[in-house]
């Protein structure tokens, strides 16, 4: 099968890779349909992770082609949207809704890479959540979406406790950022603030329900999100970015006994603990348990309740996913969906 891989930061390439085969009876081997490129999988690409000859991707739908003989949930044709993390949806913390800490947890990205034709997905019970049926070619973006950047922005908006009275800001307008407007906007919030400089995402933010867009960064931006509330931060902040600059902004938005929810990946992020201290915030975030959410999402989805599928403002064939890698990097695209 042709599959993409990471030799070293910024060489990706598309090659041929081995098919996939069941190697424990609760795996699937899905064909896929569709992936993606994540802002994630820029790290290695811009040599802040290591990359050496690295299989690439974690965000995949597709048909059921083979399944163990332990599977049950899921069968031979059925069209599935997986988890960027591997669950058995079964152990105590899958049960506390936390499947992205599973006992069993391993990361798709860069162990099985799903930027490829063909995927083994272990524990395919827990990671694999059927759709209703198979899906009009339109719907399709959508529920990759649900893979992860939905399910990751969905769990940071629940995470900061957006809803209903709250005014949300989202600190971030790549992906998951935009993912997380909708998610505060279908969970109720009545003011919903993206932070944001980039015309086109402004637009896709105000689509998704952003009331209010601010362009200020760092200090400037905090003054500006208390400016907007009374002096007194926003109630629910999300962190999409992953930067000094971002959380420690992402903080500072938020008011006392407010809730930060924080998705994006920290790299070299410290947090002053005093800052905190003072802060008198509540705090949750890390690998979004996308699994949770999964069976709510794809309904929504189906339904046309929401349309996801917008974040994808480029579509390459598998066998271009280096220019895909290349218009992310600089920040021509949004989100790359890669097709076969």
């Amino acid at each position: 099968m042709r599959g993409v891989v990471m030799y070293t930061a910024g060489d990706v390439r598309v090659e041929e890779r081995e098919d996939p085969k069941i190697i424990e009876p609760t795996d699937a081997i899905v064909k896929l349909t569709a992936t993606c490129i994540c802002g994630s999988d820029l790290w290695p690409y811009r040599g802040i992770e290591p990359a050496d000859h690295q299989v690439m991707g974690h965000e995949y739908v597709g048909v059921v082609e083979e399944v163990g003989s332990e599977v049950k949930n899921v069968k031979v044709g059925d069209f599935v949207v997986g988890s960027f993390v591997i669950s058995d949806n079964t152990c105590e913390i899958c049960q506390a809704g936390f499947q992205s800490k599973c006992v069993h947890a391993e990361f798709v990205a860069q162990t099985i890479g799903t930027q490829a034709e063909k995927a083994r997905i272990p524990h395919a019970d827990g990671t694999l959540v059927a759709a209703p049926g198979q899906p009009d070619p339109e719907l399709i973006p959508s529920l990759l979406a649900a893979s992860d950047v939905l399910g990751t922005g969905w769990y940071a908006a629940v995470a900061a406790e957006a809803g209903p009275g709250k005014t949300v800001a989202v600190v971030g307008d790549g992906a998951v950022g935009l993912m997380a407007v909708l998610a505060a906007k279908q969970l109720g919030a009545e003011r919903i603030i993206a932070m944001s400089r980039h015309p086109e995402r402004q637009k896709l933010a105000r689509y998704y329900g952003a009331t209010d867009i601010v362009e200020e960064r760092g200090d400037e931006g905090v003054a500006k999100i208390k400016e907007l509330t009374n002096g007194l931060g926003a109630h629910s902040v999300v962190e999409a970015v992953g930067t000094q600059e971002s959380f420690m902004q992402a903080v500072g938005a938020t008011r006392g006994g407010g809730h930060l929810g924080y998705v994006g990946v920290n790299y070299d992020v410290s947090i002053p603990g005093i800052e905190l201290f003072f802060a008198g915030i509540h705090t949750l975030g890390g690998p979004a348990p996308v699994r949770r959410f999964l069976p709510d999402l794809i309904q929504l989805i189906w339904d046309r309740e929401i349309d996801p599928g917008k974040v994808f403002d480029l579509t390459l064939p598998l066998e271009q996913a280096p220019e895909g890698y290349k218009a992310m990097d600089e920040r021509r695209a949004t989100k790359v969906l890669l097709t076969f």
